[in-house]
């Protein structure tokens, strides 16, 4: 099993009661909730909150090893996985039955240099950087004596109007507006800018357009500015430069550039790609057939973001890349793997959308759970419960809950902590 995220975790915990001798790799030792790093990022949530250790999970099933690891190169013809450790040794591991879930990181669309000063907010270790970054924005604005240079300081630039940057836009604003008001004697954090730039004509595009509207409503309530039908075309450390079709492009002053538009697989994808001759699209999405197994290799089963299936008439479907998806295609893979011990052969994989949720601050969310439509604090409080459903570990949900509830009636982030390198990259003596 490659991948302790949603689809992996998920395949091996429906796989651990199972007659099998099952090993788990992942380079992080804890499965990271990610639909709230951005909580982490600013402040909302504690990283402890928000992970849980693998090993613990699987505490006391003696058939499930994990390893801490990089897998390097995956050997089809040989049933092998090239490893490497935090050490950087070499290790091998053979299978029978392999379950790829790799996930994605976010696409820079060629421009890797970006990366440095607009950080992205899917691993945990961005998200504790850029909350260094956001705040310590703040408290060198505190210092800063130029007007122009403390502008740019308090300007937020986040790319990218799906759910991570809408609800990325409107937790910073909350931040600034409500959680630091009236902690500062120089500046008004409240008068800081958030700018959410996106290429498409509206946020939330996989929402219905009635809930991107309302969402959109609500970001502007906050003090969010969507940049609707704008692209970026350059970053560095102290602006980011944008155009609209049609218009010069203008350079706005800004110090703080979140990433959140779009995605590209993992390069396990194109390992695989290579050795079977499956078609691997732009975002290097590998195709599996429609039980998710690779092309003339059964044994092997490809889920979560870095696949694409194919569909009984030939076409290729591309799933959104969310937690249910994973977690839908973790359990069908387990089922697969027990119903070929049992020699049976497994169905295709069908998915079971539920719908969608966003949230966008305290007590505003938009879900769309297509036999009903919400926005405001009954969304919000849909979005609420079903992210502690799906926390792991009963500490986390009580622990997340209570600071959820505290957040709301105090308006406070107790876990605004600045440690580590921060926007200078500066590391604390």
């Amino acid at each position: 099993m490659i991948g302790g995220g949603f689809g992996g975790l998920e395949a091996a915990k429906h796989l651990a009661s199972a007659e099998v001798e099952l090993t788990l790799i992942d380079r992080r030792n804890f499965h990271l909730f990610q639909p709230l790093t951005y909580q982490v990022a600013t402040g909302a949530l504690s990283p402890a909150e928000v992970c849980y250790p693998l090993r613990a999970i699987f505490k006391g099933r003696r058939n499930v090893r994990v390893m801490m690891a990089e897998v390097t190169a995956i050997d089809l013809a040989d049933r092998e996985l090239r490893l490497r450790g935090g050490g950087g040794e070499e290790l091998r591991v053979g299978y029978d039955s392999l379950v790829v879930a790799g996930g994605s990181a976010y696409s820079y669309f060629g421009h890797e240099e970006w990366r440095e000063v607009a950080p992205e907010v899917k691993s945990l270790e961005s998200a504790l950087d850029l909350r260094a970054r956001l705040l310590g924005a703040f408290e060198e604005a505190e210092l800063q004596r130029d007007p122009e240079r403390r502008r740019a300081l308090l300007t937020f630039v986040v790319v990218g109007a799906g759910p991570t940057g809408v609800e990325m836009a409107g937790q910073i604003a909350e931040l600034a507006r409500d959680t630091l008001r009236n902690e500062f004697h120089e500046i008004d954090p409240g008068e800081g800018r958030v700018l959410l730039v996106e290429m498409g004509d509206r946020v939330l595009s996989t929402f219905p357009p009635s809930l991107s509207r309302r969402a959109q409503r609500a970001l502007e309530r906050l003090g969010v500015t969507p940049m609707l039908r704008h692209t970026v075309v350059g970053i560095d450390a102290e602006s980011v430069t944008i155009e609209a079709a049609g218009a010069e492009a203008e350079r706005i002053a800004a110090h703080n550039v979140i990433w959140a538009a779009g995605v590209t697989a993992s390069a396990l994808g194109a390992n695989l790609a290579e050795q079977t001759g499956a078609d691997l699209d732009r975002a290097g999405r590998i195709l599996v057939e429609p039980d998710l197994t690779l092309p003339g290799h059964p044994e092997v089963l490809t889920i979560g973001d870095m696949v694409r299936v194919r569909e009984a008439d030939g076409s290729a479907r591309i799933f959104p890349g969310v937690a249910p998806v994973a977690m839908q295609q973790g359990r069908y893979a387990a089922k697969a793997v027990r119903a070929r011990l049992e020699g049976r052969t497994p169905g295709p994989f069908h998915y079971l959308d539920k719908g969608n949720l966003a949230t966008i601050g305290r007590a505003r969310a938009v879900a769309d759970l297509h036999f009903l439509r919400l926005s405001g604090f009954p969304a919000w409080l849909t979005w609420l419960l079903v992210h502690i459903w799906y926390l792991i570990g009963f500490q986390n949900r009580m622990l997340v809950l209570v600071r959820w509830i505290y957040s709301f009636l105090t308006r406070g982030r107790g876990a605004r902590l600045i440690a580590g390198p921060g926007r200078d990259g500066r590391r604390e003596p």
